[in-house]
């Protein structure tokens, strides 16, 4: 099976420290650095995240969220009385 690929803007960073955005093949491991020509290779980005309060599936996050809730509307109620 043949490999597709792509052009992506990925970070790479070579042995001197120099940090680069570059648009490359979505194949490629490493390049030139534009600034000293030594080996760079592309930085791996971290995962972002997201636990949804609402779901149910994280507990902890299910009871902040209705903590923090409760603690809005008793607070909006006390702003405004006559609601």
């Amino acid at each position: 099976m043949k490999k597709t690929s792509m052009l992506m803007l990925n970070d790479f960073k070579c042995s001197a420290g120099h940090t680069n955005e570059l648009f490359r093949d979505s194949n490629e491991k490493e390049t030139d650095c534009p600034d000293c020509d030594l080996k760079a290779v592309r930085l791996i980005p971290a995962v972002r995240t997201y636990l949804d309060p609402i779901s149910g599936d994280f507990p902890g996050a299910t009871m902040k969220w209705a903590k923090n809730r409760q603690e809005k509307i008793k607070q909006e109620r006390k702003d405004n009385p006559e609601s």
